[in-house]
């Protein structure tokens, strides 16, 4: 079955590569086959802290950007942190592999503008050893520190933790056409390679927010997305595992049923949103639209289970599209809301293909 996707729209695809491999493996394995090239660089992540005062910590890990024969951006092969349960923390770490931890995210920023991702984990923290004034400090285990001044902590280089090589979130470019091809390509290659779906595995996509900018659409969604949701999570078969998920706070609701809230202006409803503190820690990520994000202007859904079939990938991205075009009309969801999730797929400008391969 072809799905045709008019959305433009970007894919994150969880994944584990097999014992022995990388996603650097991949991303590289790619490139040969296609005439592109391979860029390192820092991919950002924050995990849970057992140090008192400081929740998280925010660390930078290798990621491998792949570019097309003429430089474009075509996909990127990062570390999920959510994704544990099939690496072995115990044996050695790989060689070369390494990540920067600091307990505040700026010092790490500091680290993307002034250090080379290319570098090697003895040589990675100088520019911000020299940026603070002071020499870099080898430890045991193959650990560097930063300190500053006054001998307090900046930031570490220390090896990866075992097997951490091995998780690879797929996340594409924004495409806007060809989206079987495109994804198929990427997917393709990693069953080749052996890649696996990952305990706590999740697709996540995300749609182009520029066509949701309007109070009504914003609060159509909110009810549409807010009422069916778990009946969503059923029908595409969310990962039990999946961790990071959840439904919205309460209190988003209740600012997008008011008349108030509809009648708003975009920027004004879009403040209005900012101010619920929203996270992107939940089914249906709204986040990067109230803080309109320039890096990734998006509507994330973050119920689908990891695979590595690019058709049911599209059948939900053609499903969770349709439902954002009904969003779009500013009054069929006020005035005749749909009394089943069936009946809002039928409602929904969405293929009978599409339909069927979900309702039949």
């Amino acid at each position: 079955m072809t799905q045709i996707i008019r959305w433009k729209t970007g894919f994150e695809i969880e994944l584990m590569a097999p014992i022995q491999l990388s996603r650097q493996d991949l991303a590289e394995t790619l490139a040969t086959q296609n005439g592109g090239t391979v860029e390192r660089f820092f991919h950002s992540q924050s995990e849970p802290s057992k140090v008192p005062n400081h929740p998280t910590f925010d660390n930078l890990t290798h990621g491998f950007r792949l570019l097309d024969r003429s430089g474009e951006w075509v996909a990127s092969f990062v570390d999920d942190l959510t994704l544990q349960r099939d690496c072995n923390r115990q044996i050695a770490s790989r060689a070369g592999w390494y990540r920067v931890i600091a307990d505040d995210g700026r010092i790490l920023r500091l680290v993307m503008l002034h250090c080379d991702a290319d570098a090697t984990a003895a040589e990675i923290l100088n520019p911000l050893a020299n940026l603070f004034g002071t020499e870099l400090q080898s430890h045991d285990a193959g650990m560097f520190r930063v300190v500053d001044d006054r001998g307090i902590s900046v930031a570490i280089c220390a090896p990866l933790p075992g097997e951490r090589e091995r998780p690879c979130e797929i996340v594409t470019a924004p495409i806007e056409s060809n989206h079987k091809g495109e994804l198929s390509s990427l997917l393709l290659q990693a069953q080749a390679l052996g890649f696996s779906i990952p305990q706590e595995g999740a697709t996540h996509i995300h749609f182009d927010a520029n066509p949701l900018c309007s109070a009504q659409a914003m609060a159509n969604l909110v009810r549409l997305f807010g009422h069916f949701g778990p009946e969503l999570k059923q029908l595409v078969g969310v990962n039990p595992n999946c961790v990071r998920l959840g439904p919205w706070p309460k209190e988003l609701a209740e600012l997008t049923e008011s008349a108030s809230f509809r009648a708003m202006s975009w920027p004004d409803a879009r403040e209005a949103l900012a101010n619920l503190r929203l996270t992107k820690y939940c089914d249906f990520n709204l986040l990067n639209i109230a803080m309109n994000s320039r890096e990734k202007h998006t509507f994330e859904v973050r119920i689908l289970p990891s695979t590595l079939d690019a058709d049911m990938v599209l059948n939900a991205t053609a499903l969770f599209e349709g439902l954002l075009r009904l969003c779009c009309e500013p009054q069929y969801l006020l005035d005749d809301f749909p009394e089943s999730l069936s009946a809002a797929v039928k409602a929904a400008p969405i293929s009978t293909a599409v339909q069927d391969y979900w309702q039949g």
